[in-house]
């Protein structure tokens, strides 16, 4: 173990401390996941079945899955607002409430207006929940582990997708797709709770805002380092900088801010597009509705194992090098989809592609929040999160006009394909983050971009 304050745990109580935030903000994602992947799953049913909330066509169903994307980028935003106002803690609470009462109010509507309007006021605390998740973490973990530690919690998204699948597979003959979504609004009653009692606020946020005295308090309560989350931001804040969404779209981070936009862009694009129409593509392949949900289980599986292993190399050699890498075998893969006969091969493509597709975007968050300094870090995570769920409302009105057009299976994952390689070209164009030098002062230099 390294012997720097920064990588290094003070006490027990400091571990636990970071652990417990850590599966917080794990778990919280895990639901966002879980929001994900649940609609697609039951698609087919609410297709089938006009008696549910009524008829559907695939351009309606494609527009409906974009209506939570919508809800989750003005969640995102709004969060990047005042997140580096207000602090990280109120938003996550207000996040956890505010996404488990919209999760249980969707589970009884009874039309497709308010459904779709129920998945919209969903999304906006889906979107909080990403836009603060990625800021808590980087202010929290060692130096040495940001990467991992992001990918951990963001691991949260594909998995809470594996966890989806699951259910619906074992479940939705028994419990129906309301049944399944009253789980996703099970976090109101154990993890927020638990955020009340145990996720403390930021002590290097309270430090930006000069709150140096209650940043002391707050470390003495929590046994973390006051070296390490006090002094070291004393250091790098001696000079004012614009704080928020005026931060990011300074001259310091302009940049990197719009490649990190983009790059957010395509790859929720391809995440939302597949993990809504993934299923119906694989109908169309020859799968019966029943196996094609396996095709999800194995695009969120992948993601989940090859994230984490991922994490580990980005820690190694650099985040960017990474997710440029995992962009262009997401393209590989897909592009390779439609001449692959054989399900073992075909599955195990779509693993490898959920490695590119949804693998990625746990780095992206890691990257966002290790570039952007801590007076505008919420923002800048809140810029990938939001500024990408365009793409994540693009994805599945894309895939429904696709389908609803009949264009078949090899048009949609050309598309999905084409989108990974522009991807891999934003990633690499993104430069080193800004901030390295400022923290060289007292702090090892953060996980490499």
């Amino acid at each position: 173990m390294s012997t720097s304050i920064t990588n290094s745990w003070q006490s027990p109580k400091h571990r636990a401390t970071v652990y417990t935030i850590l599966a917080i903000v794990g778990i919280s994602i895990l639901f966002d996941g879980y929001d994900l992947v649940i609609y697609g799953a039951v698609l087919s049913t609410l297709l089938e079945d006009p008696t549910q909330i009524g008829a559907l066509s695939p351009a309606v169903a494609g527009t409906l899955g974009s209506y939570a994307m919508i809800g989750v980028m003005i969640g995102a935003l709004s969060a990047g607002a005042v997140g580096d106002r207000l602090g990280r803690r109120k938003v996550m609470l207000t996040a956890i409430a505010w996404f488990s009462v919209g999760m249980a109010l969707t589970a009884f509507a009874n039309s497709i207006a308010l459904f779709g309007f129920l998945r919209f006021l969903t999304g906006l605390g889906v979107g909080m929940i990403v836009a603060t998740g990625g800021a808590i973490i980087a202010e929290f973990a060692p130096a040495n582990r940001r990467n991992l530690f992001n990918a951990i919690v963001y691991s949260g998204v594909p998995a809470g997708g594996v966890l989806a699948s699951l259910l619906a597979l074992v479940l939705e003959v028994h419990i129906g797709w309301r049944g399944l979504f009253l789980i996703g609004a099970s976090p109101l009653l154990f993890l927020f709770p638990m955020a009340f009692f145990f996720l403390p606020e930021s002590p290097r946020w309270l430090t930006s805002r000069g709150r140096i005295s209650d940043a002391q308090a707050l470390c003495a309560r929590f046994a973390l380092p006051a070296e390490q989350f006090v002094v070291n931001n004393v250091a790098t804040t001696a000079t004012p900088a614009k704080t928020g969404f005026a931060g990011i779209f300074s001259t310091k981070y302009l940049m990197g801010t719009i490649l990190i936009g983009a790059m957010s862009f395509i790859g929720l694009l391809s995440t939302y597009g597949l993990n809504t129409w993934l299923p119906k593509i694989m109908e169309s392949n020859g799968a019966t509705s029943h196996d094609s949900l396996y095709s999800l289980l194995f695009l969120n599986g992948g993601a989940v194992f090859g994230g984490l292993i991922a994490s580990w190399f980005a820690d190694k050699i650099g985040a960017k090098t990474i997710i440029t890498s995992t962009f262009l075998l997401a393209a590989l893969c897909l592009g390779a989809l439609p001449f692959i006969s054989s399900w073992p091969l075909m599955y195990s493509a779509i693993a490898l592609a959920g490695i590119g597709v949804l693998g990625t975007q746990v780095l992206t968050y890691g990257l966002t929040s290790n570039f952007f300094g801590t007076e505008c870090r919420a923002a800048g995570v809140a810029w990938c999160a939001g500024f990408g769920r365009l793409g994540g409302i693009a994805g599945p009105a894309i895939g429904g006009l696709i389908i609803g057009a009949g264009f078949g299976p090899t048009s949609a994952f050309f598309l999905f394909a084409g989108g990974a390689v522009i991807g891999s070209i934003c990633t690499s164009l993104i430069p080193r983050f800004p901030a390295e030098a400022e923290v060289k002062i007292i702090e090892e230099p953060l996980a490499r971009i």
